[in-house]
């Protein structure tokens, strides 16, 4: 348990330390108006804090910076709420902006948290959200060639160009089209191999030539995605952040940024409401220097969704804690909205 004298301390050092990125000395604590106490009794407490842990010097510099069991004790005992008005004002306005589809609103929220925070913003989708089936569609360029595309009631457009087989003909395309169209309009993403195994197959060996060839092309062509989906704000933001110069991370974080699956598995590994992951308390090795923070959104009773933000350990904890909060409801307050409008 620490003193009120160490745990001021300690607030000080991370609360600077977040904002400047530069080691707190005794000195420059001292100088604080609001803070009577002698350089040498601020020199004790902070060797104090270092040899419990709470505390890191470095190499560099005779000033202190948080270490990660500094910043859980820190996001555990004392961040407390903090939403500027602007930044309220700023989700709200993106929230009520007359989104009318799922895509839009998921996307925009995405957007404008990297913007606010200057973080990397993730978003997962629903899991079992039954995104459906509203259109599907095959543009030949050519006789080898073709665009195949997916549209969703969620206002989600898959484009996916194709090689045709040659056992293919245009007129069998144009029924396979058609078929798919009338029985599988409105129908669950999720179950769409379902019905591929079912009812679709005897329909295509029916009225499809080389049955075999289409099946195995349509499959290949428009299912062979997991409906979960990914939002991502900030790709790039990682790089204003002083303590990513080395290149060897910035590579590293990156090649995870690509493998969606990876990312898509560590968001639905959380609890309801906001988790805070510091440096290597971290699962995967890419964001062990980093700090993940989700919150989570609902969509309806069944169904709930992710929130994140990727950030440094010198991260604005007040500030982002309570940011996730507010936009968690009012996501799924909008989503709500929207999933009645859609049912």
């Amino acid at each position: 348990m620490l003193t009120e004298r160490q745990l001021l301390i300690l607030q000080v050092i991370i609360d600077d330390f977040i904002e400047s990125a530069q080691p707190i000395g005794s000195r420059a604590i001292s100088k604080k108006g609001d803070i009577a106490i002698s350089s040498a009794t601020i020199r004790n407490v902070m060797a104090d804090l270092e040899e419990m842990g709470f505390l890191e010097k470095t190499h560099s510099s005779s000033g202190r910076i948080p270490s990660e069991k500094g910043y859980r004790y820190y996001v555990d005992h004392l961040v407390s709420p903090q939403v500027t008005e602007g930044d309220k004002k700023l989700i709200n306005n993106v929230i009520q902006d007359g989104f009318f589809e799922f895509e839009q609103i998921v996307q925009k929220s995405a957007q404008i948290l990297s913007d606010i925070t200057n973080y990397t913003s993730i978003i997962l989708g629903p899991e079992v959200f039954e995104t459906k089936l509203k259109q599907l569609q095959i543009v030949t360029l050519s006789s080898q060639t073709a665009v195949a595309i997916l549209v969703t009631n969620t206002g989600h457009v898959e484009h996916r160009s194709f090689s045709i087989p040659k056992e293919i003909s245009t007129s069998d395309l144009e029924k396979m089209v058609n078929i798919l169209n009338d029985r599988l309009y409105g129908v669950p993403i999720v179950r769409l191999p379902e019905k591929l195994n079912t009812e679709i197959v005897h329909l295509m060996n029916k009225y499809i030539t080389d049955f075999e060839k289409s099946y195995d092309y349509l499959k290949a062509a428009f299912f062979n995605e997991n409906p979960v989906k990914l939002y991502f704000g900030g790709k790039t933001n990682i790089l204003m952040q002083p303590e990513f110069k080395d290149i060897d991370k910035i590579r590293s974080f990156y090649s995870m940024m690509e493998k969606e699956d990876e990312i898509a598995n560590l968001l639905k590994d959380t609890t309801n409401g906001i988790k805070v992951s510091i440096g290597h308390e971290n699962k995967v090795d890419a964001i062990k220097d980093l700090s993940l923070i989700t919150a989570t959104y609902q969509l309806n009773e069944d169904q709930m969704g992710t929130i994140a933000l990727l950030g440094p350990t010198r991260m604005e904890y007040k500030r982002v804690v309570n940011l996730l909060n507010t936009l968690s409801h009012e996501m799924s307050d909008a989503l709500y909205m929207w999933y009645k409008n859609n049912e």
